[in-house]
Formats: C-alpha cells, structure tokens, sequence
C-alpha cells in the first residue's frame, strides 16, 4: 500500500516520497488511518518500526489548513522523555512539512531558553518538548495552551521510567478537554494503561510487535564473564572482530568515563554519552556517530533513550540493564527495517536474577558463549524463566514489613 492511500494530501506523500519512502511499515498502515479519524489512539510500537511517522504524517494532516497567528500558541504538543528524541522528531517533522506553511519546535533543558521563547512569540504549530522544559515555560507565560489541538505521548514508557508522571499529569489538566490524543509506547505496562486510562478517552488501541517478543532480526546472545574482565573481554572483541560500530550501554556516567579511559590505554578510540556532558557536546557526538566517524560511543541508559541511529549494527550491555523491558529497549536500536543485528551482553554471576527477569521477559533463553581465556570464576547458572525473587514469593518476607515495596523499588539511579 503506498502513502497516498493512507488519506495524507498530495504535499505530504511528496514530501514522504522525497525522502526515499515507498511504503508504510505496519505501524504506520494501522495508526495513520486512525489518527486521521480524529480518534484518540494508543499504539504499541518497538523502536525503529517507522512510528514517529505513525504520529508526525497526521499531525502534518490535521493542521495544514492554516496557520497559528498568536503569539506564544500552539497547535499540537508532541511530549518526548530526553533531548535528543525531542530534537529528533522536531527533525523529522520539519522534513515531512517542507512542502507545507506550517512551524515547529524542539522545546528542552539544558540551553538557554532565549531562543525557544523568542520562536515561541513568533509563532509555533506544533511543538515537541520534554515536560520539565515545558512546565518551566509554561510557568514563566512563554507559552499558553488553549489553542492546542493535538496531544502526542511519545515513548510513554520511558517518560514514566523517568519518573515525568507527576509533570505529564499537570500538563494534561492544563490542556484542552477537546482535543485528540495520541499515545505511542514500545510496551503496554499497566504504569501505561494506567496513565491512558486517566488522560485519553475511548481510545482505539493498536499494536504491531507481541509485547513479550524481542524483534527476530536481532542475533543475541550473552558472554559469562567476571566483572573484573569486562573491560579487558570488550576490548578483545573490538580488535578480534574488527568492529566498525558499535554502541556500549553503561549503567553510570563515572563508569562510562572509566570505561573509555580504559579502551584508550588499549588503543581503542570511544567517547563517554551521559548527562554530565554539554547539551552541545552530546549533539556532536551523535553526529560524529551517525556519520561513521565515530564508531565506539559508551552510553548511560538515561543518556542514550532518546538516540535514534539507522543501520546500527550492533549493542552491546557492558552493563545488564533494569528493569527486564530496557533490555528490549536496548537491543532494538539494532536490526531495523529488516536489517540484521547483533546484541551481546556481559553477564556475571551477580547478575543471575537480573538476566532471569529478560530472558522470562523475551520467553526464551539467550545463547551463551564463552570467550577463551575470560571463563568466569564464579559459573553464571543457568535461568529459571519466570523466576521470583523471594522477597516476592507468598506476599513477601516475614521478616521485613515493607519487603514489598522495597521489591518493587528501582535500584537508585547513579546515571
């Protein structure tokens, strides 16, 4: 089926066309019609199916008859968890518009806000902001939001991950009531139904990837190693196998600087992505990245939710992630659009619960490899799927009154 038919005018499937786009991916085919209703939508879609097209095409659609006149009003909001992805689909919807007399913006922390405010007084259609930037804003008048048609939820389950909960909910009791809503998330949670419940009425849900599915293309499999090896085992690999690129997922900005520290007494070139470096520093870095310049970026899980990078070829979890759903986060950063890709992951003995949650959360075992010379000590053992930690088992320790909720807490976050 090719864009035309979707119900989009002429100036936007040229515009798609333009691009090198022929046909949509299932997300698009199923959403797209939807949103064009005028319907309010959940969609469930991994990251790197087309779906940031899923939701910019009808916005595109929705407001191309006229343009916003007032100051400091928008048309259409688009909520994103992190910077980069902010600035990522403001991209890709200055793209999609080029044949259209329509505005937008990328609305976030970490720069000075003289430049957005000044945009804003001039005149937005649709902007695409983080929700602490955009409360910030809102607060300081630089921005109203009565005339907003459109709500968009990108990646809702990072955004709740992050904890924007409490901010997300005070921007949607400050919107409209008549507007259409638009939720995309790479997982259903019920922290995600729960939160649609409240903010998106009568919606019509569609999803395209099986929740408890990791995408097919993607060749993973993990490496028992001690974790005083890890840094000497990837560096093995990098000058083993002679990899072009490669993106290192980090749990703590402090090891990610270690980390590059460690490759570059080896002879390797990496650069460190975490939330202590510049706004414009990271930018550079993905650039460099994207082109091929860069091929080795070690990344924080914080830092890194928003990088959107074609071709990847592979991941690699230095560090385990948690919860079990970033996992499948991670690795579907590789083996997009039909190409083939690879996840490998570093795992230790103290990681045996952690790697029991992903592989009961993908429903299959990954395969295991043992690099000579890196055997662990310390034997990882093998999963139990659907494993229960016991602090979980028969309502809890008996022993700890709030063993509950402390099972249910997330590991401080040191990114």
């Amino acid at each position: 089926m090719p864009f035309s038919k979707l119900g989009l005018s002429a100036p936007i499937v040229k515009a798609v066309n333009e691009l090198g786009y022929k046909a949509p991916t299932p997300i698009q085919e199923k959403a797209i019609p939807v949103a064009l209703t005028g319907k309010n939508l959940i969609a469930a879609a991994q990251t790197g199916t087309g779906k940031t097209a899923s939701f910019v095409l009808p916005i595109l659609e929705m407001l191309r008859e006229g343009q916003t006149q007032r100051k400091k009003r928008i048309r259409a909001l688009v909520l994103a968890p992190t910077r980069e992805l902010a600035v990522q689909v403001e991209d890709n919807i200055a793209k999609y518009s080029k044949h259209l007399n329509l505005t937008s913006l990328a609305m976030y922390g970490g720069v000075d806000s003289k430049q957005q405010k000044q945009k804003l007084i001039e005149g937005v259609d649709i902007l695409v902001a983080t929700p602490g930037r955009l409360l910030d804003m809102y607060t300081q008048r630089a921005v109203h939001f009565e005339e907003v048609e459109m709500l968009v939820l990108d990646e809702a389950d990072r955004m709740l991950d992050m904890g924007f909960i409490e901010d997300i909910n005070k921007i949607i009791e400050r919107l409209p009531e008549d507007r259409q809503n638009l939720l995309f998330s790479a997982t259903l949670s019920k922290q995600v139904r729960a939160l649609a419940k409240t903010a998106i009425y009568n919606p019509v849900e569609v999803s395209i990837t099986p929740d408890s599915k990791a995408k097919p293309q993607i060749d993973q499999w993990l490496i028992t190693v001690d974790k005083d090896k890890k840094s000497s085992l990837l560096s093995h690999l990098i000058k083993e196998n002679q990899w072009d690129q490669a993106l290192i997922f980090i749990e703590t900005k402090h090891g990610a600087a270690k980390l590059v520290s460690q490759l570059e007494k080896r002879g390797i070139k990496a650069e460190s992505f975490h939330s202590g470096r510049s706004q414009a520093v990271r930018a550079q870095l993905l650039e460099d990245f994207k082109s091929g310049k860069l091929n080795l970026l070690v990344a924080t899980g914080v830092a890194a939710r928003g990088i959107d990078i074609e071709n990847l070829s592979r991941v690699i979890n230095y560090d385990l992630p948690y919860p079990a759903d970033d996992y499948v986060h991670r690795i579907g950063r590789t083996g997009r659009a039909g190409a083939s890709g690879e996840a490998i992951s570093f795992v230790s003995k103290d990681d045996f619960k952690n790697l029991c949650a992903i592989e009961s959360r993908l429903g299959h075992l990954i395969t295991r490899k043992e690099i000579e010379g890196f055997a662990p000590r310390k034997e990882v053992p093998v999963s139990i799927l659907n494993y229960v930690p016991k602090s979980k088992r028969n309502g809890g320790n008996r022993n700890n009154r709030n063993s509950k909720n402390n099972a249910n807490k997330r590991p401080q976050d040191k990114r």
